[in-house]
């Protein structure tokens, strides 16, 4: 029986971009960007569960992108679809426009995708990770099939890193910071913690630590927006506070560096034959 490769598989840039310790840190950026749209921050606001189970939401995110990345062909079609049945059960109006909004319009969905990738990709490249634009054109490109599974129409994502920042170009006079972006930056930055937590570790402190450096790493733009200096100083100390972030987490040993969907897939391609599938 040959070895499911999944979408991508170990010879893509996304499993070896993926696997690096700062994604994390990626992830958080993209959800500060993500906020700046009022449609989509207004169907996060009214129909998710991150104010009453943050963490379980951060830890579903990371699983979802990791069995997309690593798992098998099935593995990614089921976790796509839960998402797309989610998806399409909500609708609403955004409060200070008026404006309605479905979560599955493939516009928000663009919104939502570009964001992640290219905070995956800045982050990484900010780091350390040595990435060609080769590299990071490939990346943008293989990020398609993951928007096609999330139920985007074809050809609407970006292709490459030029048509990512077009995009973005294009699409920021449409933001702004309304209240439930400005709440959302606060509870992400200060998010609810146990008394012991807190008290007792320094897990109050780390966090703010890494969750300020995650919003210090997104544009100037993005910064201004929330009312914050866009100013160069604060690229440069944003990119050496990631780059020793990463060289410190590079030491750790694998068991604690690498996620457990990747820690699955090196081991299903340890034990059976690998056969290179064509990509779609």
């Amino acid at each position: 029986m040959a070895y499911d490769l999944g979408y991508f598989g170990p010879h893509s840039v996304t499993w070896r971009l993926h696997a690096d310790p700062v994604l994390w840190i990626g992830g958080l950026r993209a959800l500060f960007l993500q906020a700046l749209h009022p449609l989509a921050m207004a169907g996060v606001e009214q129909h998710s569960g991150f104010r009453s189970d943050p963490w379980g939401r951060l830890f579903r995110t990371a699983d979802y992108v990791g069995a997309v990345t690593y798992g098998t062909r099935a593995e990614a079609d089921r976790a796509s679809a839960r998402i797309r049945r989610r998806h399409r059960r909500h609708t609403g109006v955004e409060p200070e426009s008026g404006v309605r909004y479905a979560v599955d319009d493939p516009e928000l969905l663009l919104w939502v995708h570009c964001c992640e990738i290219d905070s995956f990709l800045t982050v990484a490249r900010r780091g350390g990770l040595r990435l060609s634009d080769a590299d990071a054109d490939r990346y943008v490109a293989e990020q398609q099939r993951s928007a096609r599974l999330i139920g985007m129409p074809d050809g609407l994502a970006p292709r490459t890193v030029a048509e990512l920042a077009a995009y973005f170009d294009r699409t920021r006079p449409e933001l702004r910071l309304t209240r439930a972006a400005r709440s959302a930056a606060r509870f992400v930055l200060l998010p609810p913690m146990p008394t012991a937590a807190q008290l007792a570790t320094p897990a109050r402190p780390t966090w703010v630590g890494v969750a300020g450096l995650a919003f210090a790493l997104q544009p100037a733009w993005a910064r201004r927006l929330y009312r914050l200096p866009g100013l160069p100083t604060t690229d440069l100390a944003a990119t050496l506070a990631v780059l020793g972030l990463r060289t410190a987490l590079r030491t750790l040993p694998p068991p604690l560096r690498e996620g457990p969907h990747y820690r699955q897939a090196k081991a299903r391609m340890a034990a059976t034959p690998v056969r290179r599938l064509e990509m779609v």
